[in-house]
């Protein structure tokens, strides 16, 4: 009975000693090839997707934003090219309604100096308000006059105006009579230099009323590219029919000049103000003259 009773203790599932598993995994040996991924080149949905998970890791590893910009640019789609066909304000009603945007007449709003200053004023005034006055002391405003808050903005000399605009014309008029401008140089020679003189005085004669333009620049014959989806269309021909892609525009522009703020307008407006209505057009852009081209994307504001 001993030597059974010795063999039923030693059996697996009753021992007193105690068996504890190793705590640490084995690690799978590194393969030595490389992971089996889709082709770069190829044309399923797999080397598509890995094409377009490459490209975000590039954007997103860029260093600039100059650098992002640049490789978003470098995706190639057809779009319609927006071209400034005259020189009229207002004058293309379509190009408004794709573009969403409609002229405000008038100088920006400038930046009142004592809307900053009034802040540290109040948190300055603000203890001795908040003592109790005393019962024998009048109020302070009582013996006072009411000030006016703001000194009420000189009207604007028009005949000043007209007499800086007469200078920069006979200056470039005297130029012109000079010599003459070389052939299909006309626009360079007689009203670039009279625009770049005119708008440069102009913005010093006027700052003094807004100085907001005091503290903007000018900028002389500056890049200014824009793009943007607005609305969707359905492929018509080949090997992608039937799929829904967003309409794609490109504005590219050279303007002469550009007076750039040094802060963003204000996108929102009171209801109250009339700034213009937007010309809401729902014919396709192909049938307007405009056209699709294929190069790469920019997006540069000068």
């Amino acid at each position: 009975m001993a030597a059974f009773r010795g063999r039923w203790l030693l059996w697996p599932g009753r021992r007193w000693f105690s068996q504890t598993e190793s705590a640490v995994l084995p690690q799978a040996p590194d393969s030595l090839y490389p992971p089996i991924v889709a082709s770069a080149t190829a044309k399923s949905k797999a080397a598509k997707r890995r094409r377009l998970e490459h490209f975000h890791q590039r954007v997103h590893a860029a260093a600039s934003i100059e650098e992002k910009l640049r490789l978003y640019g470098q995706l190639q789609r057809p779009k319609y090219v927006v071209y400034p066909q005259t020189f009229a304000l207002n004058a293309d009603r379509w190009y408004r309604s794709f573009t969403k945007t409609v002229l405000v007449p008038g100088l920006p709003p400038g930046a009142a100096p004592e809307a900053a200053k009034a802040p540290e004023g109040a948190a300055g005034v603000a203890p001795e308000a908040a003592k109790a006055p005393e019962p024998g002391a009048a109020a302070p405003g009582a013996s006072k006059t009411p000030e006016p808050a703001a000194e009420a903005a000189p009207l604007l000399d028009m005949g000043e105006l007209r007499s800086l605009a007469c200078d920069a014309l006979l200056q470039e008029s005297f130029y012109q009579k000079k010599k003459r401008p070389f052939l299909y140089r006309d626009q360079d020679h007689t009203p670039g230099p009279f625009l770049t003189q005119l708008v440069s005085t102009l913005a010093a004669f006027l700052c003094g009323r807004n100085p907001l333009l005091a503290a903007s620049s000018l900028d002389l014959k500056p890049e200014v590219n824009y793009y943007w989806h607005h609305g969707e269309e359905v492929v018509v021909h080949g090997h992608r029919k039937g799929r829904v892609d967003p309409v794609r525009f490109q504005i590219d522009d050279n303007p002469h000049l550009q007076i750039r703020v040094p802060k963003q307008l204000p996108e929102i407006v009171p209801l109250e103000s009339d700034l213009g209505e937007v010309p809401v057009i729902d014919h396709k852009p192909s049938k307007l003259p405009l056209f699709k081209r294929q190069y790469e994307n920019k997006v540069f504001i000068g």
